[in-house]
């Protein structure tokens, strides 16, 4: 498995500061397969990507109406949803969401393990 160094890994540019500063910070802690970190750029991306649906939804609301006047749920609520279920079963899937034994520090991930 490629392994990529920690200190050549800047986050996309694209990242919110926050974001991009746990993608650091996740890097930093973890020895990181380049697929690892795919999949952490994705899982950060669906992160942000919930974060601006949901800024959507409070800035517009949950709903809307229809030329009927008939209430509907705005399409952020499935984007917020959907974001938010890829986020969490991408940090699973990296296995980011396992807590280290408390006296040492992670070097791998349980997916590396063998």
């Amino acid at each position: 498995m490629l392994k990529q160094k920690a200190a050549a890994q800047k986050p996309p540019k694209h990242l919110r500061a926050a974001t991009s500063d746990w993608w650091k910070e996740v890097v930093g802690e973890f020895d990181l397969d380049s697929h690892h970190i795919r999949l952490l750029t994705k899982a950060c991306e669906a992160f942000d990507r919930s974060e601006q649906a949901r800024e959507a939804l409070l800035k517009h609301g949950l709903t809307f109406e229809d030329r009927f006047g008939a209430p509907h749920a705005r399409p952020e609520c499935a984007i917020e949803r959907d974001s938010r279920l890829a986020f969490a079963r991408l940090v699973r899937e990296i296995g980011l969401d396992v807590s280290p034994p408390s006296d040492s520090r992670p070097n791998g991930l349980r997916a590396n393990r063998s």
